[in-house]
């Protein structure tokens, strides 16, 4: 995966300020969060803070529920290797565009543990996110996400969290006043997080599934694509496995290293949802959240989808 270019944030640019501002008025009761931009980034990680848990109905299932209708940004800049307690560097209000925010942060997996992953330790710049979702009642909730080198984010609203790395759409927001995801130059590559892949391998009914091969993308990916049907008897076999929490890694098994595989699932609406296949590796599924060991029946499965 290639990794993404870090964005100047200039103070300069339109609609920034350096001061807290005030984010949105109450209407009724008092919104359960602070209204302005904190002074400081209060967490001693990147991203993975709030300063406040929000009261609202389905926080537990989803980053942003609801419809909110104001998304002011907040940011801090820093450095990687000395993250907590960056100043804020500016606020820009967007409202346009919070619908839009809201139904791609929706979408996102959640969970309640913490998910590990290898990250490479490259050092650099390190831009964290506020994003304050306002609703038409007066409540609101709070989303902390940042951009970093080495994209080992953890985006939360308090209660939730997801390791989908956002970082580089929230800058251009904050930069454009545009709430745009950019998607992957090969669709084999795509991040395929997806909203339930916390409880099911594969999520909801996918409309259609590549299979791509050779995951390490030493050169183009070989890949064939599947109709609906083929997608979701894949999908109902990978859900009829046994399953643990993923922790991103594995042990070889040994032998002769067979190419790995990863499945992107489609949907007529909202991300992709993909799984890797480490052919030589136990466990040797994973969707990010969740793995599962490979039986012959699946790998047989697996192998007559897969491109030769």
């Amino acid at each position: 995966m290639k990794l993404p270019h870090l964005i100047a944030l200039s103070l300069a640019a339109a609609g920034v300020c350096t001061a807290a501002v005030v984010l949105s008025g109450s209407v009724g009761e008092s919104p359960p969060v602070p209204s302005t931009c904190p002074q400081r980034w209060g967490g001693n990680d990147i991203g993975d803070w709030v300063p406040a848990a929000a009261e609202i109905d389905g926080v537990e299932e989803s980053l942003v529920p609801g419809s909110p209708v104001e998304a002011p940004i907040c940011t801090y800049s820093g450095d990687n290797t000395h993250p907590g307690g960056e100043r804020l560097a500016g606020s820009r209000t967007l409202t346009d565009q919070t619908a839009a925010m809201a139904r791609d942060l929706a979408y996102l997996p959640v969970t309640t543990a913490k998910i590990g992953r290898p990250c490479t330790a490259m050092g650099g710049q390190v831009t964290d996110y506020l994003i304050r979702f306002a609703y038409p009642n007066g409540r609101a909730l709070w989303v902390g996400s940042a951009e970093e080198v080495n994209q080992c984010v953890r985006t939360t609203n308090g209660t939730v969290g997801s390791n989908a790395y956002i970082g580089p759409v929230i800058t251009t927001a904050y930069k454009d006043g545009i709430w745009r995801s950019v998607p992957p130059d090969d669709h084999c590559q795509s991040p395929g997080d997806r909203r339930g892949q916390d409880k099911l391998m594969v999520p909801g009914r996918p409309s259609r599934v590549t299979v791509c091969r050779d995951a390490t993308y030493v050169r183009p990916p070989s890949r064939k694509r599947h109709g609906r049907d083929i997608a979701r008897a894949l999908a109902e076999t990978l859900n009829s496995l046994d399953t643990v929490p993923s922790q991103n890694s594995c042990r070889g098994k040994g032998g002769p290293h067979e190419r790995g595989i990863r499945l992107i699932f489609d949907y007529p609406e909202g991300p992709a949802a993909a799984v890797t296949i480490f052919m030589d590796c136990v466990p040797a599924i994973n969707n990010g959240l969740l793995q599962a060991d490979l039986d012959d029946r699946v790998r047989g499965q697996i192998l007559r989808l897969a491109p030769s």
